[in-house]
């Protein structure tokens, strides 16, 4: 299973962590993982190479964690947040759709 944090300060996501292997299939195959995997790490691409923002980012295998500098500018806070809530609503769908038995979704108040 794999779970996943999404960290909120209020109503902002101020960052997330991706822990574990679904278990939907064999490694290579597991197209839940996948989904997962591309959804946030394309979201730490937006963060950094699109945006410009310098995110605390670990990544090992079977974890992602990426947390948001405490204090950014407006205009850049408003755009993480656009990029982080559409990978919010991903994850959502993926979960939807294949359920409680391969992803836990937990928002975590910092």
């Amino acid at each position: 299973m794999t779970k996943i944090e999404i960290f909120k300060a209020g109503q902002d996501i101020v960052g997330f962590a991706a822990a574990g292997h679904t278990g939907f299939a064999r490694r290579g195959d597991d197209i839940v993982c996948a989904a997962v995997s591309v959804l946030t790490q394309t979201a730490v691409i937006g963060l950094q190479e699109v945006l410009g923002i310098q995110a605390d980012v670990q990544i090992k295998d079977g974890f992602l964690k990426c947390v948001l500098p405490q204090r950014l500018p407006d205009p850049e806070r408003q755009q993480s947040q656009l990029i982080l809530r559409v990978m919010y609503a991903g994850l959502q769908a993926v979960f939807q759709e294949y359920g409680a038995d391969y992803l836990e979704i937990e928002e975590v108040e910092q």
